[in-house]
């Protein structure tokens, strides 16, 4: 890795965020073409292939002998390889962008030897960026497109607390979950068991969390779990190019990535089960464990 320079890659990355930005706030969700990919909750459109052509166009004029992994571009069998590589979700909230609603984002990230390096998250309906290099710190930056702080814009080190509190347990705990686009099967009975528990009653054996919260995007949800705006999230189903940016932000802000299932302390960048942790003093350890004694002897099981 050292003779990669990591702030050329973020910088350029950066750069091609906003131009990708402008290319979704300039489409009109009610006017474009899209089509379903699993079911009628997984959804494409032009624009998201629009995207990731712009930014597979640009990522190999500027880096033509690393490795690109793009959801649009998928095929089965490709695999995350210890390769520098980008792994990119054109349009990280899909569903979100066709019915307008203004939690979307651009996921950029870059992977070296499978450890997410790089990330970069941009969503451009709220100028609001995120971004880290690996042992240089996580930053969140607000308007700086609108030109707020004269187009430098107001730029937070994450997590936004100065002083974050400890992690106190899921009662005292906000959990993103996100019900994914698979609706029946083993792993679908799997996470509404668990939502369910995680809500419940003490008196009636559950977790009695805070609330439950779904941003409609794995990126968007790590970035606020790295701000501390979320306490954890935990996901099963989504793939490395929706959790490879937002990861590198999550462990630059103090965060801790864990498996979704219990006893995975060191997940896959393709492990396509997490569970992400905000930082904090103290807690981290025993709220993991604690969420894994609510999933219990149940395994979600996905194909990489």
């Amino acid at each position: 890795m050292a003779d990669l320079n990591l702030q050329e890659i973020h910088d350029k990355l950066i750069s091609i965020a906003h131009e990708a930005g402008r290319m979704i706030l300039s489409a009109n969700p009610t006017d474009i073409a899209t089509g379903t990919k699993l079911n009628s909750a997984d959804i494409v459109t032009e624009t998201d292939k629009a995207v990731e052509a712009l930014v597979s166009s640009r990522l190999s004029e500027a880096y033509p002998t690393f490795a690109f992994i793009g959801e649009e571009t998928y095929k089965p069998g490709m695999q995350v390889t210890a390769a520098p590589t980008f792994i990119v979700d054109p349009i990280d909230g899909t569903t979100n962008f066709v019915h307008g609603f203004p939690d979307a984002c651009i996921s950029l990230g870059f992977a070296v030897d499978r450890v997410p390096t790089v990330g970069v998250v941009y969503n451009p309906y709220q100028d609001l960026l995120f971004t880290a290099i690996r042992g240089q710190g996580a930053y969140r930056t607000q308007g700086a497109v609108w030109g707020l702080e004269g187009g430098r814009g107001r730029r937070a080190k994450l997590p936004l607390s100065g002083n974050p509190a400890p992690l106190r347990g899921l009662d005292a705990s906000l959990v993103a979950i996100e019900w994914g686009s698979s609706r029946d099967g083993a792993n679908y009975e799997v996470k509404t068991s668990v939502f369910k528990k995680l809500c419940a009653s003490k008196e009636s054996g559950g977790a009695m969390v805070h609330s439950l919260r779904s941003m409609g995007s794995a990126a968007l949800n790590l970035c606020a779990v790295a701000a501390g705006q979320l306490d954890a999230y935990w996901e099963g189903g989504c793939w490395a190019w929706d959790v490879c940016a937002g990861w590198a932000i999550l462990a630059e802000a103090g965060g801790a990535m864990a498996g979704g299932n219990p006893g995975a302390w060191e997940p896959r960048i393709d492990e396509r089960k997490y569970l992400a942790v905000r930082g904090a003093p103290a807690g981290q350890k025993e709220l993991v464990e604690e969420f894994w004694a609510v999933v219990g002897d149940q395994k979600m099981e996905y194909e990489s």
